[in-house]
């Protein structure tokens, strides 16, 4: 041998097995991340409804209702019921991981996880009733 690498028609396979592209719907952990990092999507679609919303309304009465006329759409519709699903589920999912993201501590103990996700909980009920409040006229 001169000392030059030859080349050979064999080559030797990695073990890899093979996965499946829904490898992630074997396992409820796995469903519920995915489904919360699609839900951003329809987190950013409420987001761009609501700045339509307010462009119609600066823009007078005439806007406005086109814009209502267009949200009467049963495909609007449809994905508006579709996003208020995956807004609470993204909210609930978040409201929930909370205790991981966040280690508290109160005279040298730490705080219960389950004391952080209700503390977050009920600061979400507290202000969901005040919105409510102020948009029903505040009586």
């Amino acid at each position: 041998m001169t000392g030059r690498s030859t080349y050979h028609d064999y080559h030797p396979r990695w073990l890899r097995p093979r996965m499946s592209t829904y490898w992630w719907l074997g396992r409820r952990p796995y469903v519920v991340f995915i489904l919360r990092e699609i839900s951003s999507v329809f987190v950013a679609w409420f987001v761009l409804y609501l700045l339509m919303l307010v462009r119609a309304v600066s823009r007078g009465a005439g806007a406005y209702g086109d814009f209502l006329d267009w949200s009467a759409r049963p495909a609007v519709l449809l994905l508006n019921l579709v996003s208020a699903f995956f807004i609470v589920f993204h909210g609930i999912t978040w409201l929930s991981l909370a205790p991981k993201a966040m280690v508290v501590q109160l005279r040298g103990k730490r705080v219960p996880p389950a004391l952080i996700a209700g503390a977050n909980y009920a600061a979400l009920v507290v202000a969901s009733v005040l919105v409510a409040w102020l948009l029903l006229g505040g009586r």
